[in-house]
């Protein structure tokens, strides 16, 4: 499960170390080449909210909270997808044809899109959190913490070298931490039923 929910994180870090910095007309055919990679890659990101969860959801609170986490991941997956089609391929696309004044008004709507899309990936980890926690108890909180932090820096930082990177290496690290504590908990319960019915 561990490589299942780090891998898009894990991508999208090493993405980010070949990111250009600025999209200029010599870097424009990478910058747009680079997001069309991506374009798939992008949405996986919550695959570090939903394999926890995975499972028909329960008629309780907990339930409800699944149900507003997978609206969160829909949410990031949606409108985050927006920002690097218009800010990533567009814009690229765009420069790259020598079409000039366009690219600050592509810049805007994207980072508009983006942020709606953090906004939802926050949601659904907060909602994710408290599911967990509901569930296995105080090993979920350094994950928890450590999956804030990362959508904090999330809002401003995207995959740029070096916010950026160290983001998506936040929430590789924080999926992982959910994944182990969850996991954990999981083998007890099942030690534990082995015992009582042998």
């Amino acid at each position: 499960m561990t490589a299942l929910v780090t891998a898009a994180p894990l991508s999208l870090a090493a993405a980010g170390l070949m990111h250009p910095r600025h999209l200029t007309a010599a870097t424009a055919g990478h910058w747009a080449g680079l997001h069309i990679v991506l374009l798939p890659v992008f949405p996986f990101l919550v695959l570090g909210l939903v394999v926890p969860l995975w499972g028909r959801p329960r008629r309780d609170a907990e339930g409800a909270l699944t149900v507003v986490s997978w609206a969160g991941c829909l949410c990031f997956a949606a409108y985050y997808s927006g920002l690097d089609a218009v800010a990533g391929i567009a814009a690229g696309t765009v420069v790259d044809h020598g079409v000039r004044g366009a690219t600050g008004r592509l810049f805007a709507t994207g980072d508009d899109l983006g942020r709606t899309g953090v906004y939802g990936l926050a949601v659904a980890s907060l909602a994710t959190c408290v599911v967990l926690w509901r569930r296995h108890g105080v090993r979920v909180l350094p994950g928890a913490v450590v999956l804030s932090a990362a959508c904090w820096s999330f809002v401003d930082s995207h995959i740029f070298w070096p916010k950026g990177v160290l983001t998506m290496l936040g929430f590789a690290v924080a999926f992982a931490l959910l994944a182990v504590a969850t996991s954990r908990t999981a083998e007890g319960t099942r030690d534990a039923e082995r015992l009582t019915n042998p």
